[in-house]
């Protein structure tokens, strides 16, 4: 069942879970992502960064859409990292339910500036919005977007900052890179800032770049009140890098239904695990389908 922002996260804010958000790159990606959610009745909310509909084509939001609708989950639509208002029009016109306006790199009254007037053209329409505030790091290879050093969210900005633009949710840095970590880098989570900004803001908290944090501080982080995880790096990593070993021991391979079969399920092994980790199965009790 397709579903906006709000609609999804005020369940998991008021039961203290997180919906997972994985990114689709691929339709392989979209039907894995909805099989594993519906076998363990969890509500999902499938991300498209503005690099991956470019690459899939906007005829790929049709399959989205009607995936979405067919599902008997709950589903929102969201595009992930929208940074101009250019890419907000084209996701409200391409079928999102969910949009963010990351504009976390700019000055705080400019980010609030280009926020309001992202809500301004989404609310009338029904469309939630996500903004960013502080900055989440970035790491070698990512295309998602982030800064070499990490701004942590200032308890007080985001207090005048949810006030001022009227968001749905709001992405926090407390200390996540988007990416794969590098070998020897050892995150960590800033959870007591976590906590105060949580004490402080009604609305869904978000975490990005969470993908090589240890798994007892992501479980903590959701118990602390992050409500929306983004997963990208590390479904992709794990159905790309089992694919290099099959075409690795195979040159003669070329049947997409042959090809990915192995990589689907590694990648499928990451879903449920994060399903898990974000406490979201056997959720979708609570919503009204």
């Amino acid at each position: 069942m397709l579903m906006n922002i709000k609609q999804i996260l005020s369940v998991a804010n008021e039961r203290n879970f997180a919906v997972p958000a994985f990114n689709v790159g691929t339709c392989q990606m979209l039907k894995s992502i909805l099989e594993c959610c519906e076998k363990k009745n969890a509500p999902v909310i499938l991300a498209v960064h503005p690099k991956e509909l470019a690459f899939q084509g906007d005829a790929a939001m049709a399959a989205i859409v009607y995936a979405a609708n067919a599902s008997r989950v709950p589903v929102c639509i969201h595009m992930d990292h929208s940074s101009t208002i250019e890419q907000i029009l084209h996701a409200v016109h391409t079928g999102f339910t969910s949009v963010m306006m990351d504009a976390s790199d700019k000055p705080f009254e400019e980010n609030i500036r280009l926020t309001k007037q992202t809500v301004a053209i989404a609310h009338p329409l029904g469309i939630t919005v996500e903004a960013e505030l502080g900055t989440i790091g970035t790491t070698e290879h990512d295309t998602e977007g982030g800064t070499t050093k990490i701004t942590y969210t200032n308890p007080d900005d985001a207090v005048k900052f949810v006030e001022e633009t009227g968001i749905d949710c709001l992405a926090i840095a407390i200390g996540t890179a988007h990416g794969i970590y590098p070998k020897g880098f050892d995150p960590h989570l800033k959870l007591d800032l976590l906590s105060e900004i949580k004490s402080r803001i009604s609305i869904p908290l978000v975490l990005h770049g969470g993908s090589a944090n240890p798994d007892s501080e992501i479980a903590e982080s959701v118990k602390r009140g992050i409500n929306k995880i983004n997963i990208s790096s590390d479904t992709k990593d794990a159905m790309y890098q089992r694919m290099r070993q099959i075409l690795a021991g195979d040159a003669h391979i070329r049947e997409p239904f042959e090809l990915y079969v192995e990589p689907i399920k590694a990648m499928e092994a990451v879903i449920n695990h994060k399903i898990d980790l974000f406490d979201a199965a056997d959720k979708v009790q609570y919503y009204r389908l």
